[in-house]
């Protein structure tokens, strides 16, 4: 078996036992599973080899879930961000808030930065979405 010889499986069932990773059936299996993935992800520190195979299931699990409940999950990030505020009749100020400038907003709304980590978390917050469509 090719997994036993890149991981320790004493050390991934204890992670698995932990994380509980099963197909997501509700929007609250999904965020719970988005919250491990975050905790994996604010570590600072690189992931080690077990953790990095639960967060790969993890995400292919919040994908399968996300692409068949939301239209927009094939949406890249951006067109995501204009759908929802078209979506919502919002305009381009109203979201000054989340990124905390008229300048970043109109960086982000013209491509011309890409939207960080930080305004990934306060849009989903802000939208009542997954943090995945902006990543």
């Amino acid at each position: 078996m090719a997994i036993a010889a890149t991981i320790n499986e004493s050390a991934y069932g204890k992670l698995l036992a932990r994380a509980l990773p099963r197909v997501i059936t509700s929007e609250k299996e999904n965020e719970r599973m988005i919250a491990e993935l975050e905790k994996l992800d604010t570590r600072g520190r690189a992931l080690t080899p077990e953790e990095e195979k639960l967060a790969e299931l993890m995400t292919l699990l919040v994908r399968q879930f996300e692409e068949s409940k939301y239209a927009l999950g094939h949406a890249g990030p951006l067109e995501a961000l204009r759908i929802l505020t078209e979506n919502r009749g919002l305009r381009q100020r109203d979201l000054i808030p989340v990124f905390g400038s008229s300048s970043v907003a109109s960086d982000v709304f013209n491509g011309k930065r890409s939207i960080s980590k930080a305004h990934v978390r306060k849009l989903a917050e802000y939208f009542h979405v997954p943090a995945s469509l902006f990543i």
